[in-house]
């Protein structure tokens, strides 16, 4: 027989058995005690009456169904696979969660930290001798149009397959990305100084399909993550947070070494474009992977199984949807109300707080820049960091510090927010740099853990097979507490310019 079997293989186990029995059972056994065979060392017996051959100890005992012990339906990759459980070595399918991650909040980070190249190069009146009301209210219009077809689709995502399965909603979904983020260099190098209000509408409509793209693949990831170990959804959150982190330190470089901002802008977005073609890569690279082939038997076995019970009970297959998010509620509310909180303040407010101290370290140029986008991300990232090792508190308790995250709202205004053409009536009560820099860093460090730790619990709260669907609801209610954040956000400049307490 071709090939050669180790003894890893068909080691010898508890079932061990005598080659040969006479007709009253008695063990006929060689002198040395076993058999030598050119491959291994291994007994064999031969029972009596109408019971089959078995020639594999190590697979008999088991347990197993008699389908799969004769290799009915059972491939020699999945056999291999469950007699030798495989690690994620080097963790590379943690790596690769991490990525997703960061690809599927890359088009939301990229525009809002693009804020400069927005407002004060390509709509400014500098650059196009018109004064307009785009520049103004970029923001405003770039969270409605990138967040309602985000939060239409994530909706409806979970219950129709838009495209098919998981793998056809990924692929096309980083594509049209990929398309888009090519659009916006090539109108990055085009001048468009006469036409402000095209060059608008064309990336407000950008913005739109881009997002509904991002919708279906940020969705689809958090439906396929839940699949794996809870570990690797909080992988996902953790490379959503280093997404913020990752733009904000390409934006710092961009505009510290390009010479203007039109070259800025270029190189800034070209970088989106490697990111997605990476995730794209390493979406193919995932079935070679042992560990995520062995992840997927067991997620499959465990449906199959279930899907029998439900047909001998005369269950249909559909999920019950609504029993899911009854069960997963609790940590889909504390996702929600986590990016409620965060969004209400960032990038809105914290961008346009000012320096309270003109000789403070971080100069106005980069005042912002420093203090909102790049304190936030890396905190947020630092947070989710520690979700993945400590998870504290439990499910049960998590919606209390959640809840008093609601207390930022209040500091933030209290702090030096200065909105452009408002005037301020709210005094300062925070006119220190340092502790609004304190209370920036806490903000964020409190919205990575607290995000990634209902993100991580809310596949737990439903049975196995219902986790991919969970998911999902995780992640529409991670969009709906960003879309309405970034709604309540547009009433912080009435509330300072009309409170005084």
């Amino acid at each position: 027989m071709a090939g050669s079997y180790t003894k890893k293989e068909f080691g010898v186990g508890s079932e061990e058995q005598t080659l040969l029995k006479d007709l009253n059972g008695t063990r006929i056994v060689p002198a040395k005690g076993c058999i030598k065979s050119s491959y291994n060392t291994f007994r064999v017996h031969i029972p009596t009456g109408t019971e089959p051959v078995r020639l594999s100890p190590g697979w008999e005992g088991t347990g197993r169904p008699d389908d799969e012990l004769n290799f009915k339906g059972v491939t020699m990759d999945q056999a291999d696979l469950e007699l030798n459980p495989p690690r994620d070595r080097l963790n590379v399918v943690f790596c690769i969660m991490v990525l997703h991650g960061i690809g599927a909040l890359m088009p939301w980070n990229m525009f809002i930290t693009a804020k400069d190249y927005f407002v004060n190069y390509k709509l400014s009146k500098e650059y196009t001798d018109i004064n307009t009301d785009y520049a103004n209210n970029f923001l405003a219009y770039l969270g409605f149009a990138a967040q309602i077809p985000n939060l239409l689709f994530n909706w409806l995502n979970v219950f129709i397959q838009f495209g098919g399965n998981l793998t056809t909603r990924i692929v096309w979904g980083i594509f049209v990305q990929v398309l888009i983020f090519v659009c916006t260099v090539i109108l990055a190098m085009t001048d468009s100084s006469g036409w402000p209000g095209v060059f608008f509408w064309i990336t407000m409509a950008s913005v739109i399909i881009l997002n509904t793209a991002t919708g279906i693949y940020q969705n689809s990831v958090f439906g396929m993550v839940a699949k794996l170990p809870t570990k690797y959804t909080g992988a996902v959150v953790l490379g959503a947070n280093l997404s913020g982190a990752f733009t904000a330190i390409i934006s710092f470089i961009a505009q510290y070494m390009a010479p203007n901002a039109r070259t800025a802008a270029i190189y800034y977005f070209i970088t989106a474009l490697f990111v997605l073609l990476a995730c794209f890569d390493t979406y193919f690279a995932l079935p070679i992977n042992r560990f995520y082939r062995y992840q997927e038997l067991l997620y499959q076995k465990d449906l199959n199984k279930r899907q029998l019970e439900n047909c001998a009970r005369g269950k249909q297959n559909t999920p019950p949807y609504w029993k899911i998010f009854k069960q997963c509620f609790p940590q889909c509310f504390n996702t929600f109300f986590v990016l409620f909180v965060t969004l209400s303040l960032f990038p809105s407010v914290q961008s346009d707080i000012k320096a309270s101290d003109p000789n403070f370290i971080v100069s106005e140029d980069y005042y912002s820049t420093i203090m909102c986008f790049l304190t936030f991300n890396i905190t947020a990232l630092i947070g989710s960091s520690i979700a993945s090792l400590v998870q504290w508190p439990s499910k049960k308790y998590l919606v209390i510090p959640v809840v008093l995250r609601i207390l930022y709202i209040p500091l933030f205004l209290m702090c030096n927010y200065r909105p452009k053409d408002v005037t301020r009536v709210l005094p300062v009560y925070i006119n220190n740099d340092w502790v609004y820099f304190l209370i920036s860093v806490t903000m964020g460090i409190t919205s990575g853990y607290f995000s990634s730790l209902s993100m991580m619990y809310c596949p737990r709260m439903v049975n196995s097979e219902h986790t991919a669907t969970a998911g999902m609801f995780a992640a529409a209610s991670l969009i709906t507490g960003i879309f309405t954040g970034l709604l309540f956000c547009m009433v912080m400049p009435s509330l300072i310019a009309n409170l005084s307490f």
